[in-house]
C-alpha cells in the first residue's frame, strides 16, 4: 500500500494534546480484562471532556474467549451491560460490533459495523475538526477502517495502548501480538498516533485491594462492581498471594483528560513493527507521539474521583 501521508508540520500540529472538549470513539475488547471496564466508565463519566460518538467492540482471543469473533461478541455484550449498570442505556445506539477476525494481510480490511461507523464519523466531521480514537485492544477495527478509506487519516487521531517500551527486549505484548498486520498498517500509514507502551511505561498504573477499598467500595453500584470484579479476578490469578493489579487501559483516556503533569511524551519517528515482535528504526519515517513516563498517583486520583461521582 502506498500511503499519502500528512506533511510533518501538519502531523506534529495534530499530535498536540487537545485542550477543549473532544469527539471520541472508544475501541475496546471489554470482556478481556477488567481494566477495559474502568476505561469505558472513566470516559463516559467525563462529559465535560468528551463527546462520545461510538463504542466499538474489538476482537480478542485468549482464555476468556474461544475465537477472536467470540471475544468481540463478549466484549459487545459487556459494553451493553456496563451501560445498563451506569444507567446510560440511551447510549446503546452508539455501540457497534467490530471485526470477527484479524487482518489476513496489510492490504485487506476486515469489514464490520465498527469499521464502517468509524469511516462514516470521520467523513462527517466538519472541516478543521478531529475525531480521537482511544484504542485499548487489538487495533484491527481501526486498521480496517483506514484500509476501507485511507483518507480518514486526515480526520482521526489514534491513541493506542499497545506494544512495549522501545527499551524493552521485545515489543511482544497482547494487544500488539494479536494482529501484527493491523499494527503495521497503523504505524505505517501516517495517521496521527499516540502510543502508550505497556511494559516499562503503563505498567506503573497498578492498584491494590486496600486502595480500591478506600476509594471505591461503597461509593456507588459502578464502583462496587469494578471493585468486585477486580478483586475476584486478581485473587483467582494470585490465590493466597500478595497482588497488585495493572489498570492500564485507562491510560488512553487519561492522556486526553488529565493535565500535562500526568504524563510525559515525545515525538519520535514511527517505529517499524516486525512480525518477529521487534521494533525497527528509520529516521526517514513520519512522526508519532510516544509516551515515556506516567505520574501514577495523578492518574489514579483523577480516575477514582471520577468513578466515585457515577
Amino acid at each position: 500500500m502506498q500511503w499519502i501521508k500528512p506533511e510533518d508540520a501538519q502531523l506534529i500540529e495534530r499530535l498536540k494534546k487537545p485542550t477543549g472538549k473532544v469527539k471520541l470513539v472508544l475501541d475496546t475488547d471489554t470482556f478481556n480484562e477488567v481494566d477495559d471496564q474502568f476505561a469505558v466508565a472513566y470516559a463516559l463519566l467525563k462529559p465535560d471532556k468528551f463527546d462520545i460518538l461510538g463504542i466499538h467492540a474489538a476482537p480478542f482471543f485468549n482464555n476468556n474467549s474461544v475465537s477472536p469473533e467470540d471475544g468481540m461478541e463478549k466484549s459487545y455484550q459487556e459494553i451493553i451491560h456496563l451501560l445498563e449498570l451506569m444507567g446510560k442505556t440511551d447510549l446503546k445506539g452508539l455501540v457497534y460490533q467490530g471485526s470477527r477476525n484479524y487482518l489476513i494481510d496489510e492490504e485487506t480490511p476486515q469489514p464490520s459495523p465498527a469499521a464502517e461507523h468509524l469511516v462514516q464519523l470521520a467523513n462527517d466531521l466538519p472541516e478543521g475538526e478531529q475525531l480521537y480514537v482511544a484504542a485499548i485492544g487489538a487495533i484491527t477495527n481501526v486498521a480496517s477502517a483506514i484500509l476501507l478509506d485511507p483518507s480518514i487519516i486526515n480526520k482521526i487521531v489514534v491513541i493506542w495502548l499497545g506494544g512495549n517500551a522501545l527499551t524493552w527486549p521485545t515489543a511482544k505484548e497482547f494487544n500488539l501480538m494479536q494482529d501484527i498486520a493491523a499494527d503495521r498498517v497503523v504505524f505505517d500509514c501516517g495517521v496521527p498516533l499516540v502510543q502508550l507502551p505497556c511494559m516499562g511505561v503503563v505498567t506503573h498504573l497498578a492498584t491494590t485491594k486496600p486502595e480500591m477499598k478506600a476509594y471505591m467500595a461503597g461509593k456507588n453500584p459502578l464502583c462496587d462492581y469494578l471493585y468486585k470484579i477486580t478483586c475476584e479476578d486478581s485473587e483467582r490469578i494470585f490465590p493466597g498471594k500478595c497482588w497488585s493489579r495493572v489498570i492500564w487501559d485507562v491510560s488512553t483516556i487519561a492522556w486526553l483528560a488529565c493535565d500535562s503533569g500526568a504524563m510525559a511524551d515525545v515525538l519520535i519517528h514511527s517505529p517499524i513493527v516486525s512480525y518477529d515482535f521487534s521494533y525497527g528504526k528509520d529516521l526517514n519515517r513520519h512522526f508519532i507521539k510516544y509516551v515515556h513516563w506516567i505520574n501514577r498517583d495523578a492518574v489514579f486520583e483523577d480516575l477514582f474521583g471520577t468513578l466515585a461521582k457515577a
